[in-house]
């Protein structure tokens, strides 16, 4: 009898050390490939607000960035900007704005280039120009590149040691400069830990965003930028 309760004691021990487990389990971040390109996104953990990460690709634009900064500002929101070299100088104070507001800045080429179509050297040579162009405006090197075209050569980051971002949700905005097409498309394709693609060159895709922003809001999203959903 005395073994018995001893087993049973046992037993129910194991079950309860069990389903704490499984409960860990639960609430562990899982991960999973992006695009063949090593990359991880974090889904989120039991009981939080589903996240998006809006981001912005070719700027930043003297006329529209501003525009979008004030917006994103009221809106208590922050993105990631993935900015051109080619566009830095004349625009230094408005990359320490993003800095420092929050958002987060990448790298994308220094002249908007498709990385798998050129030489492996010049490929490096338009992401590091622009990284050390990053780095004097905001004393940062940048760790996250969006490949214009979303081209990542194999093996560049033998060259580069960053982290290729792409997306899930692509508007389409520099295309149809329509709100409420950009809107809709968000609408329909948008998921926990999207990463939306947009332009801040566009006078409708700034209008467009800030819809988005505040359609997600109410749904319940939280934004984040991408270092929040990404990881090696």
């Amino acid at each position: 009898m005395k073994k018995g309760k001893i087993c049973l004691g046992v037993f129910a021990f194991l079950l309860i050390l069990a389903v704490s487990f499984r409960n860990k389990e639960t609430r562990t971040l899982a991960a999973r490939t992006i695009a063949g390109e090593g990359m991880l996104r974090l889904v989120k953990d039991a009981g939080e607000h589903p996240k998006a990460a809006l981001t912005f690709d070719d700027g930043p634009s003297k006329k529209y960035t501003p525009m979008l900064l004030d917006g994103l500002k009221e809106r208590g929101v922050c993105a990631t900007f993935f900015i051109m070299g080619k566009n830095i100088a004349g625009n230094e104070d408005l990359i320490r704005r993003m800095q420092k507001e929050g958002h987060l800045i990448g790298n994308h080429t220094y002249n908007h280039v498709q990385l798998n179509k050129i030489p492996k050297t010049l490929a490096c040579e338009e992401i590091q120009k622009t990284n050390n162009e990053i780095y004097e405006v905001t004393g940062v090197y940048p760790s996250y590149i969006r490949p214009p075209f979303g081209a990542w050569q194999e093996n560049l980051e033998l060259c580069v040691t960053m982290l290729p971002v792409l997306w899930d949700v692509d508007t389409l905005d520099w295309k149809n400069q329509n709100v409420d097409t950009i809107v809709d498309i968000v609408k329909k394709n948008v998921k926990d830990g999207a990463i939306i693609l947009m332009h801040d060159e566009y006078e409708t895709s700034v209008e467009a965003a800030f819809r988005v922003v505040d359609m997600l809001l109410e749904d319940g999203y939280e934004f984040v930028t991408v270092d929040e959903m990404i990881v090696m």
